[in-house]
């Protein structure tokens, strides 16, 4: 078989049958989105993401379905219809954000207090995300959702006798942590 005739179903055995399809097709294809984007860099950009997908997308090239450039077109269109969505979406994002009050010196330095405030909060929150996830679940429960531990260990499947052994490891663990608030979900 003739590198030239693999196709694009043979990109994934042959890397070597991608440049060959790449080299005789780029012009057809960023003449095709040339016509579609009046910007050089997205033109660039866009001609990549082309072959991108084209090597994601091998495989579904069905030659009885049409010939390599309907295919490619295909692809660049698709290409093409994703960006335009990305940019009304960023358009969109933009637009409601317009016209709202930007932050002031004022409004940061309350901020700041605040994340400075809640310091030991997130360190709690990382040394518990470090537990095994039966005891983390379990002083989640007690700790941030307020239940007992023995309504903690009903919701978790667990013996009462168990879940306060694994509360009591969990709490150990997390206090040895430095700026992480003491004690860590008290009992009902």
């Amino acid at each position: 078989m003739r590198r030239e005739q693999t196709g694009p179903a043979g990109f994934a055995r042959d890397p070597d049958a991608f440049e060959v399809f790449y080299r005789r097709h780029v012009d057809a294809v960023t003449r095709f989105l040339a016509r579609r984007a009046d910007d050089p860099h997205t033109v660039a950009d866009l001609t990549a993401e082309v072959f991108l997908a084209v090597l994601d997308s091998a495989h579904t090239y069905r030659p009885d379905r049409g010939s390599e450039i309907a295919w490619l077109y295909g692809v660049a269109r698709n290409t093409v219809l994703a960006q335009r969505r990305r940019t009304a979406r960023e358009s969109r994002a933009t637009s409601r954000i317009a016209g709202r009050r930007l932050l002031d010196a004022d409004d940061i330095l309350r901020l700041e207090e605040r994340v400075d405030a809640e310091s030991p909060a997130r360190l709690a929150l990382e040394a518990m995300a470090e537990l095994p996830d039966g005891d983390r679940a379990l002083l989640e429960l007690v700790a941030v959702d307020g239940l007992s531990p023995a309504e903690a260990a009903a919701a978790l499947g667990i013996r009462q006798g168990t879940a306060r052994v694994r509360l009591h490891r969990a709490r150990r663990r997390i206090q040895r942590v430095p700026g992480v608030m003491q004690p860590i979900g008290g009992t009902k």
